[in-house]
Formats: structure tokens, sequence, C-alpha cells
């Protein structure tokens, strides 16, 4: 009896075990394809795969959040401003917000969005959306982003998203670095010292 408690014990361990380590290997092995684009707050094309010289920190939105979305900005407002001290942001390190409701954020929306949280529009912080010509490809392309971050996102139908609560790290080569979590739960002196470990 003691036997077959210790094989099922071991049995248990090594299979949470072997969870563990996918998901790590899984997580490791994520990066946004660099053909990936989607359009920017001023209408201009952005692909992720131009640029190979900052970190990123990507967050997923959508402008009628009322609480995780907006909380999160504000507190990349106050991150922004900490790395700014360093002369590391917009040199090092950009940040893009990706909305989640293409249709509803058109650059419009997404520019009043940065208005709100006296976002400057000088290229450092770019905002996301799909270009709105055609629905299902432009959820494809916002998949080709969200799904390699294991982002999952959905619209019950009601215009307000039930949505994962993280922001990602990805590094020069759009490859996962690390995630943090959104709102109240995002703590901007853990994710500042996450940015500048990776540009040591």
């Amino acid at each position: 009896m003691k036997r077959i408690y210790i094989i099922c014990s071991l049995a248990i361990f090594i299979g949470v075990t072997s969870g563990i380590s996918f998901f790590l290997i899984r997580d490791a092995n994520a990066s946004i394809p660099g053909d990936a684009a989607l359009i920017d707050q001023n209408g201009e094309k952005y692909t992720f795969g131009e640029d190979k010289t900052k970190l990123k920190l990507v967050e997923f939105v959508y402008t009628h959040c009322p609480d995780v979305c907006p909380m999160t900005t504000q507190k990349m407002v106050e991150l922004k401003q900490d790395l700014e001290k360093n002369s590391v942001f917009g040199k090092n390190i950009e940040f893009i917000t990706v909305t989640i409701d293409p249709y509803r954020d058109r650059p419009g929306e997404l520019t009043e969005y940065m208005n709100g949280f006296k976002i400057e529009n000088n290229g450092d912080w770019l905002f996301l959306t799909g270009e709105n010509k055609n629905i299902e490809t432009d959820q494809k392309t916002l998949r080709k982003i969200t799904e390699p971050l294991q982002f999952q996102y959905k619209d019950p139908g009601n215009g307000q998203f039930i949505h994962t609560t993280f922001a990602y790290l990805v590094n020069e080569d759009n490859k996962f670095v690390t995630k943090f979590p959104m709102g109240k739960d995002f703590n901007k002196q853990e994710v500042y010292d996450k940015i500048m470990d990776q540009l040591q």
C-alpha cells in the first residue's frame, strides 16, 4: 500500500513538473511574427518586424473598458516618466497599446484615449488598430499578435470584452521576455526593474 502511494505521488509530481516545463518552454519560444502589421493612431502602417532596436512593452486594451485597461494605461504613464528620467524611453524601449476592439477603436478614438492620459503623439508610444476594411483579415492579424503571447479575449455581445489581464515585455526581435499583471496588480517598480535588467 505504501509502495502504491509512493508511485502515485511520484506520478503526480512528474505530471506537474512536465506541465510546468511545457508552459515555460512555450513562453520562452513565443514571439510576435515580424510580418504582423496594424495601423497606428495616425493611420500609418506599423509592422512589428521593422524595428529591431528596442524592447517593447505591449498592452492590450479597448477604449470602452471601464476598469483594468485605463488603470494599466495610467500606471504605464507613470512608468514612462521613470524611464524618461533614465533617458531610455523612446531610445531603448517603446510602449505599444493594441486595441482588441478595432471596429469601435479607430485612429481618432485611440488619439482621444491618448489625450485623456496626456500621452504625447511623438512615436514613442504607439496605439494600434486594424485597418477596418475586412473584419476577418483584421481579426487574423490581431490573433497573430495575441496568440503567441497567450492573450485571450472575447466579446460576449454587449461590447464589454472578457480578456486576459497581462501586459507583455518582448525583446528587440519581438520574442517574449516576461509578462506582468494588469490593473491594480501592475507593479510599476517591478516592471521598471525588469526593463532595466534587459537593457544591461
